[in-house]
């Protein structure tokens, strides 16, 4: 584990993750997720309730370079991103595999269909149930009765950051379900309606810009980043890079 501006990374590789996690979707004890990227991590520090919330996860991955970068600063360097995208899809594809059930949560109801449909077609004997993220506050009790109906071992989040972390952690013992991440944006990435970066902007490192130039409405969230990069920087608790 390696502690950046008071997250607790894990320091797992993206193999050594999905085989933890895939262990865990054969048992009955909840685990909530959390792939954390630099918008994350300064909210966490600068909202004490969120922060808590990070804090009580079971496992925090990198999900975004910020914190592979940053990690040097504190004594453990991370060598790799573990994003929601990746790490989704690995363990679905698993499910699908292994007979264990999938439930998404999240996104505007003709994406979610669409994900659905896509999913199913694309990965065989897979079975995944699903449910819009545009349910009101009183139409909760009704929405955990679905997913605990469902019984799914893995279930992928997509309601947006807090509210997606504020939802798993509040109902996360009702629910039960053996690994629950929250995924962000991901449900539109599967439905096609949200591109990711191709692999060479992926591998530049580069995905933040290519959402950038796809989305010029994220430019507020984008200021975000000097702002982490100038916090890691004047950290006192960083530390110089183990060699």
């Amino acid at each position: 584990m390696v502690e950046i501006l008071g997250v607790p990374f894990s320091t797992l590789s993206f193999d050594e993750t999905v085989a933890q996690l895939t262990a865990a979707l054969h048992g009955s004890t909840p685990h909530h997720i959390l792939t954390a990227n630099p918008e994350i991590i300064m909210l966490a520090r600068e909202n004490e309730r969120f922060g808590q919330i990070v804090r009580s996860v079971d496992l925090v991955t990198p999900d975004g370079i910020g914190a592979v970068w940053a990690s040097k600063f504190y004594g453990t360097k991370l060598h790799e991103r573990v994003t929601g995208a990746e790490l989704s899809t690995a363990l679905i594809q698993y499910a699908a595999a292994h007979d264990l059930r999938v439930y998404l949560l999240g996104a505007a109801p003709h994406s979610l269909d669409l994900a659905l449909q896509k999913l199913r077609a694309q990965v065989p004997n897979l079975q995944i149930a699903g449910q819009h993220g545009y349910f009101q506050p009183e139409e909760t009790a009704r929405v955990l009765d679905e997913v605990r109906a469902y019984a799914p071992h893995l279930l992928l989040v997509g309601l947006g950051v807090p509210r997606q972390e504020h939802f798993l952690h509040e109902h996360k013992q009702a629910l039960g379900v053996p690994v629950m991440i929250g995924i962000g944006g991901v449900i539109d990435v599967f439905a096609g309606t949200v591109k990711r970066a191709p692999k060479l902007w992926q591998q530049l490192r580069l995905e933040w810009a290519y959402r950038l130039l796809k989305q010029p409405s994220r430019w507020r969230r984008q200021l975000v980043l000097p702002k982490f990069v100038l916090t890691v920087l004047f950290d006192k608790n960083k530390r110089q890079e183990k060699r």
